[in-house]
């Protein structure tokens, strides 16, 4: 668990730092706003991380893999890259060369979503599943911790010394992250198992099928275990159900992400309260109720089991929605401001630990990084289309309304759950802990 706090903040460290910290740096130093948002799309790289997610599964990087194990080998490189790139960010002048910028942001957009891929298959196979909660909870917390220090700590370095030093000082933080690596234990995981026996089978069908020299027919057995062997896992072991879970991966987030995007604007054009008002209820009042929900969250998983708080975090997630429809037809009140943000933030944090602890319950030790990618990335993905037409909504309908379909948007999700729960006997027999906790033990 100490482990996976300086892993959270190692992972939350970046990725402010190409996103509205970055923004605020260009905007600061009067970059043009069409090229602002031209920068946006280094984050495009967390969503699609899924791709190369085969390639953190199977290869062993040279030298590094044999001093370190798997994955912490590629934790190691992916800091490396990050640290490389917020350094040469801190010595180019957006100004004078922005696509040069814009190269160093996606090494570091890059470095941090491979890192990701690594840190939460390392989370994963470091314990068994009943602990899955209390580690997700305690790498929330880190996380959390890094959007504070890469958000406001970096624009108060910049107020007070540079841009420069901001980025710079940014860059030497990975060294948390590097420390934690240095020091913990490699899983012992057996990662090759299932996948070699389908590059095995994959080899022998191209040596006689298709009269491939064995070096290629090799390649070929190692590149189709990697790319189809985690999807053919899954859909093998949950069969008609796969489908099931990949569609409550998609639509759990839906209502959180897409009101989410409004939240902003409507605490300050419509309710009319001030930045200072907005950054103390929202950010830091807000942040310490994400991270008593998310320890709270954890509890409770432990407690009653991940699909029952999966459930409750559902319904939360969708009532405090409703809670927002109210406040939209009340005058502005602070008070009420901070009531409606903490169910929000207490209900997502209870809501973010379950979902993960339930996504890691489902990965196989042999697929364990290309396959929590496919859950991470779907779960993003469908909130982030649809709350792009959140301003047409409110522009037509208004807040109320907008709040109201938001929170309509998380029944789907519920009722997803609750199906889930009905077939649970089956979705633990089909489950690959087993597999995972004898590789432990060993």
């Amino acid at each position: 668990m100490i482990a996976m706090l300086f892993l959270g903040f190692s992972a939350g460290l970046p990725f402010l730092l190409v996103f509205s910290t970055l923004n605020a740096r260009l905007a600061d130093v009067g970059v043009e706003t069409a090229t602002i948002g031209f920068f946006s799309w280094l984050g495009i790289t967390y969503s699609i991380k899924v791709f190369w997610a085969p390639v953190v599964d199977r290869l062993k990087l040279p030298l590094l893999d044999r001093l370190f194990g798997k994955r912490r080998s590629w934790i190691l490189l992916a800091q490396a890259g990050i640290a490389t790139g917020l350094y040469l960010m801190a010595r180019v002048d957006p100004l004078v060369a922005p696509e040069t910028l814009a190269l160093f942001g996606l090494l570091v957009a890059f470095s941090s979503a491979t890192q990701d891929v690594a840190i939460d298959a390392y989370r994963i196979e470091i314990a068994q599943e009943r602990l899955q909660a209390a580690l997700a909870a305690t790498y929330i917390f880190g996380y959390r911790l890094a959007l504070l220090v890469a958000g406001a700590g970096a624009l108060y370095i910049a107020e007070f010394w540079s841009w420069q030093v901001s980025y710079q000082v940014m860059a030497a933080l990975v060294g948390v992250g590097t420390v934690t690596v240095l020091v913990v234990r490699e899983p012992a995981v057996n990662h090759f198992a299932a996948a070699q026996d389908i590059a095995h089978r994959v080899e022998e069908e191209a040596a006689m099928r298709g009269h491939l020299p064995p070096g290629l027919a090799r390649l070929a057995g190692w590149f189709y275990a990697a790319v189809a062997g985690p999807f053919l896992d899954f859909f093998r072991r949950y069969r008609e159900l796969a489908l099931v879970i990949l569609l409550l991966v998609a639509v759990y987030r839906i209502s959180d992400i897409a009101m989410g995007v409004m939240a902003n604007p409507f605490y300050l054009n419509f309710m009319g309260f001030s930045k200072t008002q907005v950054a103390d209820v929202t950010k830091v009042f807000g942040f310490f109720m994400t991270i008593v929900g998310s320890m709270v969250g954890g509890v409770l998983v432990v407690r009653y089991g991940v699909r029952r708080i999966l459930l409750a975090g559902a319904i939360m997630t969708a009532a405090t929605n409703l809670l927002f429809v109210v406040l939209a037809q009340q005058p502005p009140d602070i008070a009420a401001l901070a009531v409606v943000v903490s169910a929000d933030n207490l209900s997502g944090g209870i809501a973010n630990v379950a979902l993960i602890a339930w996504l890691s319950s489902m990965t196989s030790a042999s697929f364990t990084a290309t396959q929590y990618a496919l859950f991470s990335s779907l779960m993003t993905l469908p909130g982030k289309f649809l709350g792009g037409f959140s301003g047409i909504v409110v522009a037509n309908f208004g807040y109320a309304e907008f709040f109201l379909i938001a929170g309509l948007m998380g029944v789907p999700a519920i009722l997803l759950v609750l199906f889930m729960m009905r077939h649970g006997a089956r979705l633990d027999a089909l489950a690959p802990v087993k597999e995972q906790e004898d590789a432990l033990v060993k």
